[in-house]
């Protein structure tokens, strides 16, 4: 069974950037979609970004659309998200989570592995 490994998160000060990892074992990351998400204390874990296997065709939620870039690196078994221009809003857990197809939207029930989490705090 896949295994998903966050890293990269940490402290920025608002308008600043980060990027995240995520990094996968076994075989099924390559024919999998991929997707991020994020949760704060006491809310219910919300889409960030989503990927389809062949990095053909990317979601983003609308709070993050032209500040978030998600990619993926199949060689290396290895999601990433570019965060820029972040807000104190964009302060959560963030956690890869791997697709339960090729193409997946932004549903959590559309994927079947999850990370552990990064925190990623951004300070005003």
């Amino acid at each position: 069974q896949a295994q998903l490994v966050e890293s990269g998160g940490g402290l920025v000060q608002a308008g600043g950037s980060l990027r995240l990892s995520c990094t996968a074992s076994g075989r099924s990351f390559r024919s999998s979609a991929m997707g991020w998400f994020r949760q704060t204390p006491g809310k219910e874990r919300d889409f960030v970004a989503t990927i389809s296997w062949r990095a053909d065709s990317t979601e983003y939620s609308d709070s993050v659309k032209g500040r978030f870039t998600i990619y993926r690196d199949n060689d290396r078994n290895t999601l990433y998200l570019q965060m820029d221009s972040l807000t104190p809003d964009d302060t959560a857990i963030y956690y890869c989570a791997l697709g339960r197809g090729p193409r997946v939207g932004g549903g959590l029930h559309e994927y079947s592995i999850w990370g552990q989490g990064t925190q990623v705090t951004v300070s005003s």
